[in-house]
């Protein structure tokens, strides 16, 4: 896949339903990638099952968010000196099969972004949570210079550039681990690009969705985008 040493990095919070097999699919697909789990606050045997599968797992002693875990996360990585950094979701949505393609999307980019709606697999978003993820990729499209079909997605490449530059700096605010971010790196001047994926529903617990909280997601991912922007 790459001479390059690489780290998959999975932020984790009450998720012992599907990490084990997370992190199983992982090893048996990618057994030469290092794995760290980023413990965020968990009370249930999420550390406990991570740690049987021989991965390095770190905790934390609070539930920070998974903006906080994933700047730990960035922090190991620039520590240990990791070359490449993938984030990885812990509730069975992402696919080990999809990180050789988003490494291999490095070549010419600092950032590879692995986009659902991007012409593979079926997955669907409805309502305020589409509107809003359609305005997201309009807006950051027009500032990277390529088109940008998914923005939110938390499955992200990084290379040892963007892995020093979060580690440095990464926002714990909502939703800011997926827009902030990416807006702060096209505005320094890193190259955001993106490839299609599959995904999967998730294989434990349950998201929480209702009509109230579809309408105040559409508002603080607005408010988000624009603060943003206003970032120096």
């Amino acid at each position: 896949m790459t001479q390059k040493s690489v780290l998959v990095i999975i932020p984790a919070w009450n998720e012992e339903e599907s990490i084990g097999d997370v992190l199983q699919e992982i090893q048996d697909f990618l057994p030469h990638v290092d794995i760290l789990v980023v413990d965020d606050g968990s009370t249930d045997s999420t550390v406990k099952t991570a740690r049987a599968h021989d991965v390095a797992v770190l905790e934390l002693p609070f539930n920070l968010g998974v903006g906080g875990a994933r700047r730990l996360g960035f922090v190991y990585a620039r520590d240990k000196g990791y070359q490449i950094a993938v984030q990885f979701d812990a509730d069975g949505q992402h696919l080990p099969q999809s990180i050789p393609e988003l490494i291999a999307g490095l070549d010419g980019a600092d950032m590879v972004i692995g986009a659902r709606f991007a012409g593979e697999g079926d997955y669907q978003a409805r309502g305020p949570r589409r509107w809003a993820m359609t305005l997201f990729s309009l807006v950051i499209s027009g500032q990277a210079k390529v088109r940008l079909t998914d923005t939110t997605s938390g499955l992200r490449c990084c290379n040892r550039e963007l892995i020093e530059y979060y580690a440095a700096w990464y926002p714990v605010e909502y939703l800011a681990d997926t827009i902030d971010t990416l807006v702060r790196a096209i505005k320094a001047g890193y190259v955001v690009r993106q490839v299609p994926v599959v995904m999967r529903p998730r294989a434990g617990g349950a998201p929480s969705a209702s009509p109230v909280k579809s309408i105040a997601y559409l508002g603080r991912a607005v408010f988000v985008l624009c603060l943003a922007y206003l970032r120096k």
